[in-house]
Formats: structure tokens, sequence, C-alpha cells
């Protein structure tokens, strides 16, 4: 998952003022074997951020292995526009839920929203804690 560091605003929308990827999203994605994501929000914001700079591997690493799809291939020619964290319930030491509202545009047609409660474990993999996402409801 190795890939050019960059300093440029991190698509996520939720770091810390004056953050760039790497100080944000770009930590989890790119160190996935030293950086784990430390809470269910902070990995669906790194997904949403491979999303956007088409990672699909790190997608791949970051789903639980009893519903990720044995392949993914990203959609081409995505514009993805935003993304917005409307909540986020830690249900105990290994379950939690966050909701949000994905933005994309695909081509040249109209915009459209992804609105999905997201389901995440916290398990031991590869040493360490990790957040793993499961699956999602669209609302």
């Amino acid at each position: 998952m190795a890939r050019t560091p960059s300093s440029d605003a991190c698509p996520c929308g939720g770091c810390p003022a004056g953050a760039g990827y790497d100080a944000c999203c770009g930590r989890y994605i790119d160190h996935w074997a030293d950086t784990p994501a430390p809470d269910a929000e902070a990995l669906m914001r790194s997904r949403y951020s491979a999303f956007v700079r088409g990672d699909a591997a790190y997608l791949q690493a970051s789903w639980h292995a009893s519903t990720r799809p044995a392949t993914l291939t990203l959609e081409a020619g995505v514009h993805w526009l935003g993304l917005q964290v409307r909540a986020h319930h830690r249900l105990d030491d290994t379950h939690a839920e966050v909701e949000f509202v994905a933005r994309s545009r695909v081509g040249g047609g109209p915009a459209q929203r992804l609105h999905e409660r997201s389901r995440f474990v916290r398990e031991r993999a590869d040493g360490a804690w990790r957040w793993f996402y499961v699956d999602g409801v669209l609302l």
C-alpha cells in the first residue's frame, strides 16, 4: 500500500486544522501494519479517503474477513464530492456504528448521495487491535 507522501488536503474533511493527508488518513492507509485507526470513525474516514484515492488494497485490508469480497474493483470515473459523518456510536469495546453521507458524481452525471449506517468490529489482527468495516445499511 505504499505511495508517494503527500501534504495535500485530506479527502475525509475531518482533519485537525492545517493537517494534510499524511497527518490525517494517510497515517492509517499508508502505514496499515504499524498504525491502526484508533476508532471506527477514523477507520470509516480513512476508507472514504481510500475510495477517493482509488486504494482498493486498503479497502480490502480494512474490510472484515467475514464479509470481505474476494476482489474489489472500484468504479471508474467516480468523482467524490465530500463526506459528512452524522453519528459515531461505540456500542462496546469491540463494536461500533458510524452513520455518514458520502456524495459523488460519475462522469458528468448528477451528484449522488450514499447515506449509510456502517457496522464495525474491533479484533486482534496482525499483532494489534484493529477496527474493521463489517457491512452497512443504506438509509
